[in-house]
């Protein structure tokens, strides 16, 4: 009776669960270990769980990477698609930790860490709220500093775009990207971009 009840308390919670969220629940762990021979239940992570038959219908991988990288915020690429400024298909979910801080081994899905410095990492970060989780990723303004820090793995292209559907269909103000080219150092390129568009 209590697997049903571990079921209904996944389902609840977009389909995964940490461990401890499950102890501190009511529930013991035989539940889960039958779960996971029924194979109704898999482990993704250490201490994480989701149920085989259900993923969150939106950003699942998102989803997935940010609960298994409480500290990383979703960046560049991952961070434009998100926010609907590229027609690129990311291939990895970015994801930006501090500088100094270990990257967290994640088995899947696919993931690329880039190190940021305080400065960096700290601002322009935003909680999304995606089905029953919470989802840090930087602001497009943010995003698409970073993405022109990072031009020679992203492509220029790829921030010229973003940064016309930024303006031009997203309303986010120049001086907005400004503030956050500068703190990443690359306002001196960006800002004849942003004049171009003007």
């Amino acid at each position: 009776m209590q697997t049903q009840e571990l079921i209904n308390f996944f389902q609840s919670n977009g389909g995964i669960a940490h461990f401890s969220a499950i102890l501190r629940a009511g529930f013991h762990s035989d539940s889960l270990t039958i779960l996971e021979k029924e194979k109704k239940v898999e482990k993704i992570a250490r201490g994480l769980y989701r149920l085989i038959d259900y993923a969150p219908k939106s950003y699942p991988d998102l989803i997935s990477a940010s609960l298994q990288a409480p500290r990383g915020v979703v960046c560049l690429l991952s961070a434009l698609s998100f926010h609907e400024a590229t027609i690129e298909v990311p291939k990895y979910i970015d994801i930006a930790v501090q500088k100094g801080t270990r990257a967290y081994r994640i088995k899947y899905p696919p993931v690329k860490f880039y190190h940021f410095s305080l400065e960096s990492w700290e601002v322009g970060i935003e909680d999304q709220k995606i089905e029953h989780f919470t989802v840090k990723v930087y602001n497009l303004a943010k995003t698409i500093a970073d993405c022109c820090k990072f031009r020679n793995k992203i492509g220029m292209n790829v921030v010229r775009d973003a940064l016309k559907i930024a303006v031009s269909e997203k309303n986010i103000k120049p001086k907005e990207i400004m503030h956050y080219s500068k703190i990443c150092r690359v306002d001196n390129i960006i800002k004849p971009m942003v004049e171009v568009i003007l």
